[in-house]
């Protein structure tokens, strides 16, 4: 094996994903009276470059803004507060979530990438009181369904790790939680990779197999509606 060989074989490692473990086997076992506080963060501020024209938040299946559906499997889910981040086409997106019991903040530098997003949503979350953890959704996630987040929030319950993110056909996907000893390093990210390079770098961050192949289905262009 050469120096450059190994070299791509760390790079590799370095980035490969995290430990996948099955959801039964991380069941949360104790009475639930010491349930962590689990906020949600969805994000929902960008410019929808690659669908075209159009805002994809904005189109609907089913009737509904596909933002609408988002935000609403985090509202039907234990975590609390749920905070949307908003961003491009501020109004329209807000006028989308009317009835929709979520808080909503606005990332004035939305178009700097989704790391400026992430950040508004935890310091959002962290001025609404204590929490334990945060679970990161996307507003271009409408299938991912509620029973989901209820499984990565039970896994972290039960102590399966700190960064967590649900996966299906062990294909790493979306939402993902983060402890809050991550929320100063979550801040202090750039660019548009959000979380990704803490999760893959961090040694307390496992995938969870859920039967949910919502959390592999984002919304790019029309036809993947």
């Amino acid at each position: 094996m050469t120096e450059n060989d190994a070299n791509e074989d760390t790079a590799r490692s370095a980035t490969a994903d995290p430990p996948l473990l099955e959801a039964d086997d991380v069941r949360h076992a104790d009475d639930g009276c010491n349930e962590p506080a689990v906020a949600g963060v969805l994000l929902a501020a960008g410019t929808s470059s690659r669908y075209g024209s159009e805002n994809k938040l904005l189109a609907t299946l089913e009737g509904e803004p596909i933002v609408r559906h988002a935000a609403r499997t985090l509202v039907h889910s234990s975590v609390d507060p749920v905070v949307v981040v908003l961003g491009h086409e501020t109004d329209r997106v807000q006028d989308a979530l009317e009835g929709v019991p979520v808080e909503t903040v606005v990332n004035e530098a939305y178009d700097t990438g989704q790391a400026s997003s992430l950040r508004t949503g935890i310091e959002a979350v962290c001025d609404c009181g204590d929490v334990d953890a945060v679970l990161v959704a996307l507003g271009d996630m409408p299938f991912v369904a509620p029973q989901t987040i209820e499984t990565v929030v039970a896994a972290y319950a039960a102590g399966a790790g700190e960064a967590l993110a649900a996966a299906f056909d062990g294909d790493r996907g979306n939402p993902v939680l983060f402890d809050a000893r991550f929320f100063d390093a979550l801040t202090d990210v750039d660019g548009d990779i959000g979380g990704r390079e803490l999760f893959l770098e961090s040694d307390s961050s496992a995938l969870i197999e859920v039967d949910d192949p919502g959390v592999r289905r984002d919304v790019d262009v029309p036809d993947d509606l």
